[in-house]
């Protein structure tokens, strides 16, 4: 009996050290999966939207399918989308798409089911595109990132995607979702490693974050107003890492 209670230990034992493994593999299984099925939704989309998105991308003086980058700011609820300026390191506003949907408040994503849209930086990898959503289509935006992890944050699945419903995500309608998704598909495809999507509580001007200088968030807020500041001077997305509790920037060259 005791030789089978203590085997009985061992068992549970190993399965809670694995979970953790598990629980990753089937993460990394439904996200490859996305990524490997070919899907006619998204096919179909772009061939609904790309004649039209080529023709005012010309006119714009841009390319389709070259590097994009996205900003999201939660009061004012608008989704900007830039394209890098050919032969240039700069990036031109070409879209600024209403959010259909944005659940919670000013502030960020702190656990898994508090139903806030995260704020911060993010990076979109082609791995993370998922053209079968129940969404229509979605990407992935890769919440929680090293700095989220580092101050504990927890969540799972916080996308950009089609639809007008949110528990967490940006929802764009059906319609708009099409042109975003196309659009940051080609520049996958052009060989655009990953795409940055910088997500704010309000346009980070000056007089407007000086309104929260009383907020818990003013500090968190404050250091999101650096990267912010970057993109505004340079045109150019910084890259974003990890120093301590706080993100760091440099500047591309």
């Amino acid at each position: 009996m005791i030789a089978l209670m203590t085997i009985s230990r061992v068992h549970r034992t190993a399965f809670y050290l694995l979970l953790p493994v598990i629980i990753g593999g089937l993460f990394f299984f439904l996200t490859q999966s996305a990524r490997c099925q070919s899907s006619s939704r998204s096919k179909d989309a772009e061939a609904r939207v790309r004649p039209r998105l080529t023709k005012e991308l010309k006119q714009a003086g841009l390319e389709w399918g070259s590097p994009v980058f996205l900003r999201a700011f939660k009061e004012e609820r608008i989704l900007e989308l830039w394209i890098q300026e050919s032969g240039k390191n700069t990036f031109k506003l070409f879209r600024t798409y209403p959010i259909a949907a944005a659940s919670g408040k000013l502030g960020p994503k702190q656990r898994e089911g508090d139903h806030q849209v995260p704020e911060g930086f993010y990076t979109v990898p082609p791995k993370m595109m998922n053209p079968k959503s129940r969404f229509h289509l979605a990407f992935n935006i890769g919440y929680p990132n090293a700095y989220d992890r580092k101050l504990g944050r927890t969540g799972s699945f916080i996308m950009v995607h089609g639809s007008n419903v949110s528990v967490g995500c940006l929802a764009m309608t059906d319609s708009k979702i099409e042109e975003i998704f196309s659009l940051c598909a080609a520049a996958h495809r052009k060989n655009q490693k990953k795409f940055q999507i910088h997500i704010f509580p309000f346009r980070m001007t000056p007089d407007r974050l000086a309104r929260e200088r009383n907020n818990p968030w003013y500090e968190f807020w404050e250091n999101l107003q650096t990267g912010y500041s970057i993109f505004e001077t340079q045109k150019s997305p910084p890259s974003v890492s990890l120093a301590g509790r706080k993100y760091d920037f440099s500047i591309k060259k």
